[in-house]
């Protein structure tokens, strides 16, 4: 009998098994890198909003107490905001910033300005 070189029915199927496992591996994480690049970006966006109006905050005469809101355009999307303004103490404010996009919460900045006599 001649001597057959070469791959079996069964080997071409486990090793079509492997390739197609290690193919749907990187299709995965394809996709999760996409996924987080865009988490990313979104949570980059709300900062800066944020620190937009953190800024504000800090630069106006007087700020008064209480909760605003607004919705400001950036880089094509909408961010909403909500700014709740406290008195700690005396002479103290704290003023607490939430942006959120459609998706949910993007950024959140804390911080404190002396209250304005």
């Amino acid at each position: 009998m001649a001597d057959r070189s070469g791959f079996t029915l069964v080997e071409l199927l486990v090793a079509l098994a492997v390739f197609s496992l290690a193919a749907m591996a990187l299709l995965n994480l394809s996709g999760e890198n996409t996924r987080s690049a865009a988490r990313v970006e979104t949570r980059t966006l709300g900062g800066v909003v944020a620190e937009n109006l953190a800024v504000e905050a800090m630069i106006a005469p007087q700020v008064a107490e209480g909760r605003t809101s607004g919705v400001t355009p950036l880089a094509g999307r909408r961010w909403r905001w909500t700014r709740s303004v406290s008195g700690v103490d005396a002479g103290l404010l704290r003023i607490d910033i939430r942006v959120a996009d459609d998706e949910g919460q993007a950024a959140e900045r804390v911080l404190f300005r002396a209250r304005e006599s």
